[in-house]
Formats: structure tokens, C-alpha cells, sequence
């Protein structure tokens, strides 16, 4: 991480001005299909533009984070400073997108939703990317050793900007917080210190995780080739809970980008913690590579991961419950469709994405490691396009363990389509285990 200089100051004003404009402008321009991937793309390319100079921070959270993780060359004082950059960057990027557009708008939770609501929105997607930015870019094993950081960090944004954002606007950052609540003082100020308050927050969870996932930036010790079970359960958990988060969210409000920002919330935790468990996330996936690749994960440790899996979808799922006050969605075949056509759609993108997985992921030497996390992500987008209308594209027990038991308890809902969307799904992944056999076929036979 560089330290403070001229140049360093100057590259997070630079990337933190182009990233609040970028969210200005796209706010003004009604732009809601879009505007997250444009969002997350100016700041994916400054990062890769600026993260030799300064470390691409481009947000007090992120700064705060990284200071937490002693990870900040000049240490607090880099951090303090950093941060009255970018909020300086901030308030002028609001400023340059008021005069360009000859309009503001305001900060604060959208229409119906209460301020609690929101703060669990952005105190969530602050830790997500948070959390990202300190496995994929800073942690001692992964850390400047990857090209797919930026891309990584960068797809947060998308995750988080279609449902998260729907409810609370989407700013994960004080810096933009800052920028929209200065320049439109005169519809009401101070949701500012709200937003903040949350999003620091956020960046100090992201942090104790960080170091429970990752013991040796704690203790010092070298980073271990592979850690333990204990460790990687960790790791399952928070990713398949942000999976299942993301797509909780997204479907509550609708989203017209719910399949990609699934599939990006799936790749960042992919990227993050792939390393630590494999990052799988989904028990069909667990399942294929218990029955597809020999020795690459025990019984136990499978069991031990769905077991994780499930769990972690359930709690998702009652989060998400809560931010919308108690509406839920069911779970079950689309207008127009019977549960053959849920049977077809479940078995055939289940196979799919384990199947990929697989082949991606457990060869050696794998075909493009550091596209593996966007490559397997992707089979969500496809998925969840293809087939989101016929059954809703759950694709993974979790999922649909949590949308059920959720619909069930609250939304006087019934439970039985989770069991028959699970058995689908296990179909699929038992294809995809038993088809990788055969086309791989040196990969099950290694020791």
C-alpha cells in the first residue's frame, strides 16, 4: 500500500471525484437498468489506473478498513487524511454533476422504507466490499499477486446497486454519501452522519472477519496452504450469505438486473475467499465435486459445508425479510408453467453451473485461474436469464431452502417446493459430477 505523497493524495482525488460523478450522473439521468454496472465499472478501471499510486481507496470506509487491518503504510495518519480527500473529492464531483445537470437529489432511505431498513442495506454491502477489498487486493497470501482484484471490487457495486439500492440508495461509501448530502442543503441535511456511521461500521466488521478467515494476518504467521475446517465454514458462510442476500433483495424490487447482480455478488466472494475454501457457496456444488473429484473434499467436510450452506441461507433470507418489513416471495413454477417445466429448468442450469465448476475450477492445470471466479459466476447470468421466468433460477439449495422456510413462517406460505427444487437441483449436480468424470476422466483417477 503506498503511502502519503503528492501523488498518492492526488489518486484518490482523482478516482474518488470520477466515482461520485459517475453515481451523480447516472442518478440524473433515470438510468436504473444500467447505472450500477456503470457505477462499478468507473470504479473497477480507477482502480486499475490508480491503485499503484495510491491503493485506490476511493472511500473513507475502505480507508478505515485497511487502517483496522494495519495495513496502511503511513498508518492513521494516511487514514485521516485520505479520508478528507475523498470527502473534498466528493463535495466537488456533486457539485460539477448539480451544474451539469441543473438539479440535486436528496440522501436518504427511498419511499416506504424506514431508516433501520436502509442502515441494514449499506451497513451489509460496506462490509461486502470491504471485505473484498481486503481478501482480493491486501491479504498476505492473494494480496498483489492477482490481476483480478479491481474486477472484484468493482462488481460489489453492481451487487449492491439493484436491490441493497433500491432501499437505501446504494452510497457504501461516506464520500458519496457526503457529496449528495452537501450539495442538496437546501432540501434537508444530515442523513449524512447516518450513512457514515453505518458504512464505518460495516468496514469494521468486514475487518474482524477478515482476520477469522484469514489467522495469519493476525498472528504473523506464514499464510498456510490450506486452511481449517473451521476457517473454511466461516468463509461458506458468509459467502453463500451474501449470495442468497443479493438474491433475496433483487427479487423483492423487481430488479431488471436481478441475474447479473447475483452473479456478481457470486464472483466477488468467489474472488475473495476462493482460497480459503473453495468457495463454493451451494450444496449442489459441494455434492459434484464430492462425487466428481476424488479426494478434493471428504464426506464430513461435505456435510460440514451444506450443513454451513443452508444455515447461512436461512439467516440471509430473514434479513432480507426484515429490510422489506416482512414481504417475502414464493417459491415455485412462473406464470404459464407447471412443475415439469420447473424439473427441466432446475436439472439442466444446476447442471450447468456445477458442471462448470468443475471444470474450471478442479483441473489442473485449470484452464484461466484468474478468470475463474467471472467465469463461474456467468452461469448465474445465463441461469438466471434463461429460466428465471420458468422457475425462478434458484439453481442452489440454499437459495431455496431460505425463499421456503422464510415463506413459510412468515408469509403463511408452504414449505414442500423447497424439497422438490432441491431434489432437482442434486439431479443436476449429480449429472454434471458423473459427465466431468467422463470427459475428464485423468482428473477423477488422480490421487
Amino acid at each position: 500500500m503506498a503511502g502519503i505523497s503528492a501523488a498518492s493524495c492526488a489518486a484518490e482525488f482523482i478516482g474518488t471525484y470520477l466515482l461520485v460523478l459517475t453515481v451523480g450522473c447516472n442518478v440524473l439521468s433515470s438510468n436504473p437498468n444500467w447505472g450500477g454496472v456503470s457505477i462499478a465499472s468507473v470504479l473497477m478501471v480507477m482502480i486499475y489506473a490508480l491503485g499503484g499510486a495510491s491503493g485506490a481507496n476511493f472511500n473513507p470506509a475502505v480507508s478505515l478498513a485497511l487502517g483496522l487491518a494495519r495495513k496502511m503504510e503511513d498508518g492513521w495518519k494516511q487514514v485521516g487524511l485520505y479520508a478528507v480527500v475523498q470527502l473534498l473529492a466528493g463535495l466537488l464531483a456533486s457539485l460539477t454533476y448539480a451544474l451539469l445537470f441543473g438539479r440535486v437529489f436528496n440522501l436518504g432511505p427511498t419511499k416506504n422504507f424506514a431508516w433501520w431498513q436502509a442502515m441494514l442495506c449499506e451497513f451489509f454491502y460496506s462490509f461486502m466490499l470491504c471485505f473484498v477489498v481486503l481478501n482480493a487486493a491486501a491479504s498476505r497470501k492473494i494480496g498483489g499477486k492477482n490481476q483480478f482484484f479491481g474486477l472484484a471490487i468493482g462488481f460489489v457495486i453492481v451487487s449492491g446497486a439493484y436491490g441493497p439500492g433500491a432501499v437505501s440508495g446504494g452510497c457504501f461509501n461516506p464520500a458519496v454519501a457526503f457529496g449528495i448530502d452537501a450539495i442538496s442543503m437546501t432540501m434537508g441535511f444530515g442523513w449524512f452522519f447516518v450513512y457514515a456511521a453505518f458504512e464505518l461500521l460495516g468496514a469494521a466488521a468486514a475487518v474482524a472477519a477478515f482476520l477469522i478467515v484469514r489467522p495469519e494476518e493476525k498472528s504473523g504467521c506464514q499464510p498456510p496452504d490450506e486452511y481449517g475446517l473451521s476457517t473454511k465454514l466461516v468463509g461458506e458462510c458468509i459467502g453463500t450469505f451474501f449470495l442468497v442476500l443479493t438474491v433475496g433483495l433483487n427479487v423483492l424490487v423487481a430488479s431488471k438486473a436481478a441475474a447479473f447482480s447475483i452473479a456478481a455478488s457470486l464472483m466477488c466472494m468467489i474472488y475473495a475467499i476462493g482460497d480459503i475454501s473453495g468457495a463454493h457457496f451451494n450444496p449442489a456444488v459441494t455434492i459434484a465435486i464430492l462425487m466428481g473429484k476424488r479426494n478434493a473434499i471428504t464426506p464430513k467436510e461435505a456435510g460440514c459445508y451444506c450443513l454451513t450452506q443452508l444455515l447461512s441461507g436461512i439467516l440471509a433470507a430473514f434479513v432480507y425479510e426484515a429490510v422489506h418489513a416482512g414481504d417475502t416471495f414464493p417459491l415455485g413454477p412462473g406464470t404459464g408453467f407447471g412443475w415439469s417445466n420447473v424439473m427441466v429448468a432446475e436439472i439442466v442450469f444446476s447442471f450447468v453451473l456445477c458442471f462448470v465448476v468443475l471444470c474450471v475450477a478442479m483441473v489442473k492445470p485449470q484452464p484461466a485461474p484468474e478468470f475463474t471466479g467471472f467465469i463461474i459466476g456467468s452461469c448465474i447470468t445465463v441461469g438466471g436469464l434463461a429460466i428465471g421466468q420458468v422457475s425462478g433460477g434458484a439453481l442452489n439449495p440454499a437459495v431455496s431452502l431460505g425463499i421456503a422456510t422464510t415463506r413459510a413462517i412468515v408469509g403463511a406460505g408452504t414449505f414442500h417446493p423447497c424439497i422438490l427444487y432441491i431434489f432437482f437441483e442434486l439431479i443436476g449436480a449429480s449429472i454434471a459430477a458423473g459427465l466431468f468424470r467422463l470427459v475428464y476422466p485423468e482428473e477423477y483417477r488422480k490421487k
